[in-house]
């Protein structure tokens, strides 16, 4: 028997179940967000030391073409290495949370390492090069740092999108996986 409008107890149980499937939707959409924006803003530290690390490059390879005259087509690759993870991080910047923007600047990432473990910086002597090795070195080690945060903030946001049923969610509204770096 129906209650005194005409509405019974089923129909309210079903009304219930709805608005409890919209709710928990909500809110699984709400976490995605906020993992994908953590995801984002993860990016920034990691950007800037990126910037940073180019401008010291830069000025590495400066130091050592004087110095080098044999080793220009290993510096020639570094400046190239470090002109194509700087395009790459610029484009990773705009969408850090598609995969393959950063893939890209891994692959970058990648490039650039293979060419400064070729340049023999080791064996010159300079005024310069001592300083900016050291700091090279603590701009690196700042950056495996931020690198590690953002990747943690990829795989949280990965997880969250992957989880059953959020994952109906993440389908339903888009959300794809992020690359790691």
């Amino acid at each position: 028997m129906g209650l005194g409008n005409g509405v019974s107890k089923t129909q309210i149980a079903y009304c219930a179940i709805a608005a409890l499937l919209v709710f928990w939707a909500v809110g699984a959409h709400n976490r995605l967000v906020r993992l994908r924006s953590a995801l984002v803003q993860q990016f920034g530290p990691f950007s800037e030391q990126c910037a940073q690390r180019h401008a010291l490059l830069q000025q590495q390879v400066d130091a050592l073409l004087p110095v080098l005259p044999a080793a220009t087509p290993r510096i020639d690759s570094l400046r190239a290495a470090c002109l194509q993870v700087q395009a790459a991080c610029q484009h990773a910047r705009a969408r850090p949370g598609a995969a393959g923007a950063i893939t890209s600047l891994r692959l970058a990432e990648d490039i650039l390492a293979e060419a400064r473990a070729r340049l023999p910086v080791q064996r010159v002597v300079g005024a310069e090069l001592p300083e900016l090795s050291r700091d090279l070195a603590q701009v690196d080690t700042t950056l495996v740092f931020a690198r590690r945060q953002f990747n943690d903030a990829v795989q949280a946001y990965n997880d969250a999108a992957r989880q059953f049923p959020t994952r109906l969610i993440s389908a339903l509204f888009g959300f794809r996986a992020a690359g790691a770096l």
